[in-house]
C-alpha cells in the first residue's frame, strides 16, 4: 500500500512505541523511540535469531510498554 509523507506522519501518534530493528543474519539490534523521537533505552538492545532471542525481545518491548503507558508499537526496519 503507498502512503503520502504526510499519511505516513500521520500514524505515528502518542500512544505508539517505534520500535526501530537493524536485521543481520545472526543477531539484531533495536531501539525504542516515542512520537517525538525520544529515545526509551540507554543503548540498542541485542538480540539472536532464534527462538530464544526474540522471546526475550517480546519482553523487552513488553517491559518498556508497561514502563511507559503505550499501547501500540510500531516496527521499523
Amino acid at each position: 500500500m503507498y502512503y503520502t509523507q504526510n499519511e505516513k506522519i500521520l500514524q505515528v501518534g502518542e500512544e505508539k512505541i517505534i520500535v526501530g530493528i537493524d536485521v543481520g543474519s545472526e543477531k539484531h539490534y533495536a531501539r525504542a523511540f516515542d512520537w517525538r523521537g525520544m529515545e526509551y533505552s540507554k543503548k540498542a538492545y541485542v538480540f539472536t535469531n532464534d527462538a530464544e532471542g526474540f522471546a526475550g525481545f517480546f519482553e523487552w518491548i513488553t517491559g518498556i510498554m508497561e514502563k511507559s503507558g503505550k499501547e501500540t508499537v510500531m516496527p521499523a526496519m
